[in-house]
């Protein structure tokens, strides 16, 4: 089902103008050579939504399968790859592996939180561990995904010939390499608009984010003054105060500037989608990245203020997590209650003689929100990873708060995609793409901030209290063995399992042997035509 919804989805979204001037019947909705004939209509409203309908047997058994017993186990994988297709698979894929990798930082950060909760000293060793444990996990996730993909055949999918994008718009020309037409559109262009404009525009985002981070040391700063001044229980919360605010702050900013990213991505007018969703990718995350990130880096290396740390990478994280989960789960889920409410009454109050099943989940399903992607998602995980691999070592419960978030994650998510969303189309994949970077990324900052934290822990700062420059020499030196040692585990470890290499070269034989077949037939074929003829000459 989930392939022929993409096969569907891909030929809608290839129809485009060829001589036609406008859409007939309606004037106003103009076109030219080249133009997606599915997103003019949509964008005039002639064409109001686009989605296939759930099946309701279907989904039943998943939901059941999913998330209707009361018990720990694996999702069914399978089942939502067969319903949702790969792309959202994958997700709750990476989602469960996540989570599953998080345990072992959660069982050691208990202890380690219960008995040296003041005692800074005691961080060097988790600090350590993070470095091992950010790298592994990412490099048995590749294996895992591999082992996923080539069961559901997506593992050798290539993206030489991807189709243009249907929001990609210019004038009617030939692709040199398929000799399709298909609209072309001046690369000089886009790079104008992406370095005149985007640029500018991002790193204008960036200055008012930092200066919103200043704002909220000045408050801070005065929460302080205050808690000295009247010590009471009162004072000990307005502590907190400045923190959830700035914790509000930021996701009302990361929410805001999302939707400036994807218009100017839009804008930039990217030919394919995996160029669209790197340039919209790496705008938001550099974006998120300083948003989230910068007041705590600002706290450990500037101010070194070890206690403020902890604080502040507590509320933000609690802060954070609560606001995306009323966010993206209870409130939507409450809304769709209502919508469904309304719908049915209105429809029951007209009383029509049509198949009112098959109208009423047309009704039903056309009130449902849009599930746009997995990037919000992935976002929130690769938040969330930055937090307990940069400054974990810190406030060790980072680590366990990550593990209850993905929990309720995974049944929030899939609540949403079979009772709020409509069904998405399909979508192909065979890896999470740029985010399987935008992690490793993350995972080379972790080395290189953990190193610096132990670097000014007091017990490695007593064993060179007469040079500091001797000090900053050794970090720096075990910081790039470690990264060193990051790049050998990454080359060491193989991608792929050595079953799935097997496999592939096999695979990979047969091909061959069976073009070599195809080409020996025609061989033959053509030569006994080409006797034929000679006898005929004869």
């Amino acid at each position: 089902m989930a392939e022929r919804q993409y096969i569907i989805k891909h030929e809608l979204e290839n129809l485009r103008a060829r001589d036609e001037k406008m859409i007939p019947g309606y004037p106003q909705a103009k076109l030219y050579p080249g133009k997606s004939i599915i997103r003019r209509l949509l964008t005039n409203g002639i064409l109001v939504q686009i989605f296939p309908l759930h099946d309701s047997e279907k989904l039943k058994k998943l939901r059941y399968a999913w998330y209707g017993q009361m018990k720990i186990s694996y999702q069914p994988l399978d089942e939502i790859r067969c319903y949702f297709g790969e792309t959202v698979a994958l997700y709750f894929g990476f989602l469960e592996y996540f989570t599953f990798a998080l345990v072992p930082m959660a069982l050691i950060g208990i202890p380690y939180y219960v008995f040296a909760w003041e005692d800074y000293d005691k961080y060097v060793m988790f600090a350590s561990f993070n470095l091992l444990w950010s790298t592994v996990i990412l490099e048995v996730w590749k294996r895992y995904c591999a082992t996923m993909t080539y069961r559901w055949g997506t593992l050798l999918m290539k993206r030489q010939f991807e189709e243009p994008r249907p929001g990609f718009h210019g004038v009617l020309g030939i692709n040199p390499v398929t000799g399709k037409e298909e609209p072309v559109y001046s690369s000089i262009k886009r790079q104008i608009r992406i370095y005149l404009v985007s640029l500018p525009f991002v790193c204008l985002c960036l200055y008012f984010s930092l200066n919103v981070m200043m704002i909220y040391f000045e408050l801070e700063t005065w929460a302080l003054d205050f808690h000295e001044e009247n010590e009471s229980c009162f004072s000990n919360l307005m502590l907190f105060v400045p923190s959830i605010i700035y914790a509000i702050v930021i996701e009302m900013m990361n929410r805001a500037y999302r939707y400036a990213a994807e218009f100017l991505t839009s804008w930039e007018n990217h030919r394919l989608e995996s160029s669209y969703q790197n340039h919209l990718i790496l705008k938001v995350l550099v974006f998120n990245f300083l948003n989230c990130f910068a007041s705590l880096f600002y706290i450990a290396f500037v101010l070194f203020d070890m206690k403020l740390l902890r604080q502040s990478l507590a509320t933000l994280l609690i802060t954070s997590q609560i606001l995306n989960q009323f966010v993206e789960a209870l409130l939507p889920y409450w809304l769709q209650k209502r919508r469904h409410k309304k719908v049915k009454k209105r429809m029951y109050s007209l009383k029509m003689d049509t198949d009112l099943s098959l109208f009423e989940q047309v009704n039903l399903e056309k009130e449902m929100g849009t599930y746009i992607g997995t990037f919000d998602d992935y976002l929130e995980l690769f938040l969330l990873f930055g937090y307990v691999s940069l400054f974990s070592c810190v406030y060790p419960l980072a680590a366990v708060f990550a593990v209850l978030n993905n929990i309720t994650e995974m049944y929030s998510d899939a609540l949403k995609m079979c009772r709020v969303f409509k069904r998405p189309f399909s979508e192909l994949t065979a890896n999470i793409g740029v985010w399987q970077l935008a992690f490793e990324t993350m995972s080379v900052i972790s080395v290189v901030t953990n190193c610096a934290l132990i670097g000014l822990s007091p017990q490695v700062n007593a064993l060179f209290s007469e040079s500091k420059t001797d000090l900053i020499l050794i970090v720096v030196l075990v910081e790039h063995i470690l990264l060193a040692l990051k790049f050998v585990m990454a080359f060491v470890i193989p991608d792929k399992p050595q079953d799935i290499q097997l496999k592939l070269a096999r695979l990979e034989f047969e091909s061959l042997e069976a073009l070599k077949q195809q080409q020996m037939k025609l061989a033959a074929e053509s030569l006994k035509e080409e006797t034929h003829r000679e006898k005929k000459i004869n």
